[in-house]
């Protein structure tokens, strides 16, 4: 019987404050079971979670509080984007 590889979950958390930074930065990352605690987290604190599996492969490679590199700015723009619209829906509620 041949095993399949299942991929273990990912999770990368990142933190934006446009009065203080330039850019989003990494503050937390993980795979297996410290990305369920990651995702725990953010649900026990209301935060937003966008499922993007090729996004977060990518930010996995970054360093714990590393500033987005320029080149993954549209990309983390639509996740911002993403988050801000459920905010929205959540305050017309």
């Amino acid at each position: 019987m041949k095993e399949e590889h299942v991929p273990r979950k990912q999770a990368i958390a990142l933190r934006y404050d446009s009065e203080k930074e330039g850019a989003p930065r990494v503050i937390a990352k993980g795979k297996g079971l410290a990305a369920e605690r990651i995702m725990e987290t953010a649900k026990e604190n209301d935060i937003p979670i966008q499922e993007d599996p090729s996004l977060a492969g990518i930010l996995a490679e970054l360093e714990l509080n590393q500033t987005i590199p320029e080149d993954l700015y549209q990309a983390v723009a639509e996740v911002f984007a993403f988050i801000y619209k459920i905010d929205q829906e959540k305050r017309v509620k």
